[in-house]
């Protein structure tokens, strides 16, 4: 959708009187952070020792993979945060399963039903488009689950886990998260703690919508090693994690001293001084050490993104935004005169953004990917400079009109379309295009960004002064409650995952890897947004979450 921005459209004051502009504010709190992160050094070296060791763990269980890869084993290593030093093994081991797939029958056993979902989960994960009628066998002549699976508490959590691969039409997995959810609630009083503890992370963060680092850190503390083979991985995703840690460290370190550079607290005093929480959104989106380069880049585009969300909704007039909408759709530096005071250190930092990517994306010889970028920036100005008309009007529009430009403005198409750059050879043009041509993929994550945002933030936005949100325009279209409106909402969320399911499996439009960008991005939202607005009030659990990820160390 291309969202046209004449300036003749703005209104323009006659015969002011005072020249004062009464400008809305937020009034964000400061960064919890301070200069934390400054403390790592950027040269920070990784223990020689702690390495050395990390390789030869990896090598011995990389033999292992090779020779014994049951899915236990494979769950292990992906819940632990490591399976990305043994991806040909588990493709080659996931193969082999597939393969007998079609043989799959479930018995009246806890074990048969355990080991069928834990499968069927690996499988869909990978893509493989595996049926889910093997589940009906769990019903009765009644069209009820047998009485046996309520007496099961890991085959429960199996099923559970499996049923969120569910993609639209699957009545069976829709039946199945209901039914689980229900008897592992109801299972909680009469578990011991471990178990307990098990049943209640399920509950409240399946593993198909939750972040790999983040599940990782978890993982490690539930982990009960069974054999060797488990204690020598349990040592491994440790070691792992920590120097793993290290490298976020440095890159933290080193993104720190730019933003300290920009010195937007002093130059840009509306805006959320959120760098740390922004850094952990990107990690989500890519976390392995081979998108070091993917993280510097996106990182600086996250953060201008809010830095330009904040400018729009908290801050500009509308003459001036009318003016930075215009100087964004020239993209030169000759237009940052036209802008007001405050503005052009915003304009002058996004100009320099994009020319390091230039730069980057040169000495790759994948120029092409820059004009992809940018496109993506001044599509998300315009329908910024539309949210604010909006605004400025009064104006409440219908869900359809609202959806039109929120899912721009949430920004996913442009995370989703500037994630690629960091991709190296696996994002050709081709993969530009289709990424830059809002696929189903991409839309149902920016409506899981754009409906979750909406649902746990609408009260503070109104209280601050902001365009009506999903909840106010249902409630306005359909005359619903607020509760009704919630409701209606979540239930489009749940749908969004289901496309996001179903857009992963074989054959796809691209690579896996890029896919998994955009699924990343999904889940970020789900763990930044699971307690109310974690970006805008970080005072909250994301506080734990990045201390756990960034500050303290595993224990070995």
């Amino acid at each position: 959708m291309e969202l046209s921005v004449p300036l003749s459209a703005v209104p323009v004051a006659q015969n002011r009187v005072a020249p004062e502009i009464t400008r809305r504010s937020a009034n964000f709190h400061p960064t919890v952070w301070g200069d934390h992160f400054l403390a790592y050094a950027s040269s920070q070296v990784l223990d020689a020792k702690a390495q050395q060791q990390h390789e030869q763990l990896r090598d011995e269980l990389r033999k292992t993979l090779s020779r014994a890869a049951s899915a236990d084993l494979i769950d292990a290593i992906q819940r632990l945060g490591v399976a990305y030093h043994f991806e040909s093994e588990i493709e080659a081991a996931l193969q082999r399963m597939h393969r007998t797939w079609h043989h799959q029958r479930l018995g009246d056993a806890g074990d048969s039903v355990y080991g069928t979902a834990l499968t069927f989960r690996l499988l869909r994960q990978h893509g493989f488009p595996v049926s889910s009628d093997v589940f009906k066998e769990l019903k009765g002549r009644d069209g009820q689950f047998k009485e046996f699976l309520t007496r099961d508490v890991e085959a429960l959590l199996s099923l559970h886990e499996a049923a969120h691969l569910r993609v639209r039409g699957e009545d069976v997995l829709d039946e199945l998260v209901a039914f689980t959810t229900a008897h592992l609630e109801s299972s909680l009083p009469d578990l011991g703690d471990a178990h307990a503890g098990k049943v209640i992370h399920a509950l409240n963060q399946p593993i198909r919508t939750g972040l790999t680092r983040v599940e990782a850190r978890s993982y490690i503390s539930l982990f009960e090693p069974k054999g060797h083979d488990d204690t020598l991985l349990l040592d491994f995703a440790k070691l792992d994690f920590n120097l793993l840690q290290k490298l976020h460290q440095k890159e933290l370190s080193e993104i720190t001293r730019w933003w300290k550079d920009l010195d937007v607290q002093k130059k840009l005093p509306f805006a959320k001084d959120r760098l740390v929480e922004g850094y952990f959104w990107i990690m989500g989106v890519y976390f392995e050490p081979q998108y070091e380069l993917g993280r510097k880049m996106l990182i600086k585009v996250g953060v201008m993104i809010s830095i330009i969300d904040d400018v729009y909704d908290a801050y500009g007039t509308l003459e001036e935004l009318a003016l930075f909408t215009d100087a964004i759709e020239k993209w030169h530096v000759s237009a940052t005169h036209q802008l007001p005071e405050y503005m052009r250190p915003c304009y002058e930092a996004l100009l320099d953004v994009y020319d390091m990517i230039e730069e980057e994306m040169a000495k790759q010889g994948r120029s092409y990917a820059v004009d992809y970028a940018k496109s993506t920036m001044k599509k998300l100005v315009r329908a910024n400079f539309e949210d604010a008309k909006w605004f400025h009007r009064g104006y409440t529009p219908s869900m359809e009109e609202y959806m039109q430009v929120a899912l721009i403005t949430c920004g996913y198409e442009i995370l989703s379309t500037n994630s690629f750059v960091g991709m190296g050879d696996l994002a050709t043009q081709e993969a530009f295009d289709w990424v830059s041509s809002c696929p189903l993929i991409v839309r149902a994550s920016s409506v899981i960004c754009r409906l979750a945002n909406d649902i746990v933030g609408h009260k503070f936005e109104q209280e601050r002064g902001h365009v009506a949100s999903a909840v106010e325009c249902y409630m306005e279209q359909y005359g619903a409650s607020e509760e009704e409106a919630v409701v209606e909402l979540k239930k489009q969320v749940g749908e969004a995952w289901k496309d996001i399911n179903a857009e992963m499996l074989q054959p796809t439009k691209v690579a896996m890897p890029l896919l998994v960008r955009v699924l990343n991005l999904a889940r970020v939202i789900n763990v930044m947004y699971s307690h109310g607005d974690g970006y805008t009030h970080s005072v909250t659990n994301v506080k734990d979450i990045i201390t756990s990820l960034f500050v303290q160390a595993v224990p070995t």
